[in-house]
């Protein structure tokens, strides 16, 4: 059965050598934001809103054309592994 992942990290490579790190609750959330906000506007160098998974009122802009590279990282934070696989 496959484990379905806490959180999705979102590794962002921009131009200049700056790597940014967002979370995004699952997979789903970061496509939306993906295809609806940067891949739309990939050649532009205005400002677009990075969701942040951190304190109220904190946010990230980043003109989308620097964006170099994109990782995208499942998180599991739980430690509930089956024991039975290897018996």
């Amino acid at each position: 059965m496959a484990r379905t992942p806490d959180e999705i990290a979102v590794h962002l490579i921009i131009d200049g050598g700056h790597r940014e790190t967002v979370r995004f609750q699952n997979i789903q959330d970061f496509q939306k934001w993906y295809q609806g906000v940067l891949v739309p506007k990939a050649d532009l160098k205005e400002f677009v809103n990075v969701p942040l998974k951190t304190t109220q009122g904190e946010y990230m802009v980043v003109r989308p054309a620097s964006v170099l590279g994109i990782r995208v990282e499942p998180v599991y934070l739980s430690t509930n592994l089956d024991r039975n696989i290897m018996a």
